[in-house]
């Protein structure tokens, strides 16, 4: 077999709202690339990637799974990310080291609630997208209408490649607009001339590609005046307004029914970049590391995994190459590499070498952490991990015996490791053990992970929410002064602060003259200040606030950068608590889909929640209500709408911040 050259690499990952059809759609790839002989399929509990018994119970994805394919003499590297809220930790990882990424809208909801979310983060981490529009074989699917919420909710421009062959129950097919061929799926797929019933809108949407890509692309735009896009054309303009973020190609067809997979590998290897089409990777130093396998090796490790053989760090090289046995710094540290596994879900493959481009699985590494650098330890590099959101959910978490106790701490540590999104600690009023998460079914998730792969019984208390607080009315010219003299020598700090409202986070000003506070002595009091955040006056972490710094002394001996890092905790202490206070709670935006005939009773629930109706959509026989909600309102929810509606009805949450409880 020939080796795969780093053109022909791509590194790729499946986002979507929940139900929308990642995990089919993978299936599908995975089958029509030869990787697997049979469909798997969700409702079976036969699928690949959704290999977790959790998973398979639940119906849904919750932990990113990698796998690797082959097509048309292109390797492709595919994650599928989770689609519900509480998980979108997995899919920020997973983003943080993708080159390109399929976005699936449902054919008949569009773009919903995570839709836009983990768009937003493929915004932020560069990721060029393609977007598939799934689901057309179902009753009130509308390409027109998906791509119109594509246009209005994502603020990109669509331009639509395919115009579907049939609606609804009858969709068989699709006509390519690039090449002006006819698809049609019956046992396999046909390739033919456009039905003639579709000539003349076939003509005519092929007529408004090319307007909208001339608008966006120059070169194009001069073809366009000579008499009209040629197909190499119009696909050299796709894939550099794909890969520019300017545009997103739009596809679509049917996952379940295996219709439209073949055309959006083609669209992947076409449109999406490969690694030497994306900028160098660059670290924290600013040094810059192009993907080349000759280059000093470096890699990140994005996801960690304890599994039956060991424990596997998931990593993305992205330049040299690593070679089975060698050593590598890992944190600081020098490691061996033991092995080198291709993935394939839970199943893997040992291998010699992985090379820039890859995305493997590395045994033997005992101090490398979700976010962690491998580097050459001849050419050290640090590179920026994906940042963790910070929980807004925790339980108690006890085990029902005393002989477990010492094993549960080992228990939740091993859990943190794998996903740092979770925290855990112990209360210090009430002495118990409290895990804190992204959500309900997040930490419900994680305990019974550690119930069965730690073989540990484990109860949970009632969800509770993470409160902050806020200053409400600040003070000004607050004087705090520490002394302290218990033999030898003492210390002595002198600071004056005043305290404000912010809109959010934390900022620190020094306004003195005169020298009266040296500089080392500032930065003490700022450090100071940070320590005071972790808990106000109402015993919550402190956010929105602003301290200036406006006077102080000090003394000739007594004065150290210790004293002053003490006054500026201290003193903020008091000051929050000579201000007024204001306690913050978290806010989520609920998204409600409810039948017509059960809407008055959810509204009235919501109301009972101190909900916020922000808004309602008509969709077919439905009605969507979008309503802002305390979270702490939301725990059972789901157990309550689906008595209310005879199951009928289904919610989405996502964390939009805090506001004054």
């Amino acid at each position: 077999m020939r080796a795969i050259t780093l053109n022909a690499v791509r590194n790729l990952g499946i986002l979507a709202h929940v139900d929308a059809g990642k995990t089919t759609l993978t299936e599908r790839v995975l089958f029509a690339t030869g990787s697997t002989y049979k469909r798997g399929e969700v409702h079976d509990g036969t699928t690949v990637t959704d290999f977790d018994p959790q998973e398979r119970d639940r119906g849904i994805t919750i932990f990113a799974a990698a796998v690797t394919c082959t097509w048309d003499g292109h390797r492709i590297n595919l994650i599928d990310t989770p689609g519900h809220v509480d998980f979108a930790d997995e899919v920020e990882r997973s983003l943080r080291v993708l080159d390109g990424a399929v976005a699936v809208f449902d054919g008949v909801a569009g773009v919903e609630p995570q839709s836009e979310s983990v768009w937003r983060q493929a915004d932020r981490h560069g990721v060029a997208r393609i977007a598939f529009v799934n689901k057309l074989d179902r009753a009130g699917a509308d390409l027109d209408l998906v791509v119109e919420s594509i246009r209005t909710r994502l603020h990109t421009v669509p331009l639509v490649v395919q115009l579907p062959i049939g609606v609804e129950d009858g969709f068989r097919g699709v006509v390519d607009l690039v090449r002006m061929r006819a698809l049609v799926w019956d046992d396999g797929m046909t390739e033919g001339p456009v039905p003639e019933t579709l000539t003349a809108e076939a003509q005519r949407r092929r007529r408004l590609l090319e307007e909208a890509v001339a608008e966006l692309h120059p070169e194009a735009l001069e073809e366009f005046f000579e008499g009209g896009l040629s197909e190499q054309t119009l696909r050299n303009a796709l894939r550099e307004l794909t890969q520019r973020g300017q545009a997103t190609v739009v596809l679509c067809g049917s996952a379940y029914r295996n219709r439209g997979i073949e055309p959006l590998l083609d669209a992947v290897i076409t449109y999406l970049p490969s690694p030497v089409d994306v900028p160098p990777v660059r670290g924290l130093d600013g040094q810059e590391r192009e993907p080349d396998p000759d280059a000093p090796f470096s890699a990140l490790v994005f996801k960690v995994n304890a599994t039956a053989t060991g424990r596997l760090a998931y990593v993305r090289v992205y330049s040299g190459t690593l070679h089975k046995g060698e050593t590598v710094q890992v944190g600081g540290r020098a490691e061996r590499i033991g092995r080198i596994l291709r993935v394939q879900a839970d199943r893997h493959t040992p291998v010699d070498q992985a090379v820039a481009g890859d995305i493997v699985a590395l045994v033997g590494l005992k101090s490398a952490h979700t976010g962690t650098t491998l580097c050459a330890p001849t050419a050290p590099l640090l590179l920026e991990p994906a940042v963790s959101a910070d929980p807004v959910v925790s339980v108690a978490v006890e085990t029902r015996s005393s002989a477990d106790n010492a094993r549960l701490t080992e228990a939740l540590a091993h859990l943190v490791d794998e996903d740092p999104s979770l925290r855990f600690g112990t209360d210090h009023e009430t002495g118990q053990t409290v895990l804190s998460g992204q959500g309900e079914l997040h930490l419900e998730v994680s305990v019974e992970k550690a119930r069965t792969l730690h073989r540990i019984e484990l109860t949970m208390g009632r969800p509770r929410v993470s409160y902050r607080e806020s200053v409400h009315t600040g003070v000004t010219g607050f004087v705090y002064r520490h002394v302290k003299q218990d033999g030898g020598q003492g210390q002595f700090a002198h600071v004056v602060i005043d305290t404000e409202p912010l809109e959010s986070g934390f900022e620190f000003r020094s306004a003195v003259t005169g020298g009266r506070v040296p500089q080392e002595f500032v930065r003490a009091v700022e450090q100071g200040c940070r320590d005071a955040l972790a808990e106000g006056p109402l015993g919550h972490p402190v956010v929105g606030l602003r301290v200036t710094l406006t006077d102080g002394s000090t003394h000739v001996k007594d004065s150290s950068e210790m004293a002053f890092r003490t006054a500026g905790r201290l003193g903020l202490r008091e000051a929050l608590r000579a201000g007024a206070m204001t306690l913050l709670e978290p806010i989520a935006e609920v998204t409600v889909t409810v039948p017509e005939e059960y809407l008055g009773g959810v509204l009235g629930d919501l109301a009972s929640r101190r909900g916020r109706i922000l808004g309602s959509e008509a969709r077919t026989g439905a009605t969507v209500v979008t309503a802002s909600v305390p979270l702490a309102e939301m725990f059972g929810y789901v157990t309550r709408l689906r008595s209310r509606t005879q199951g009928r009805g289904s919610f989405t949450s996502t964390p939009t911040g805090y506001a004054p409880a």
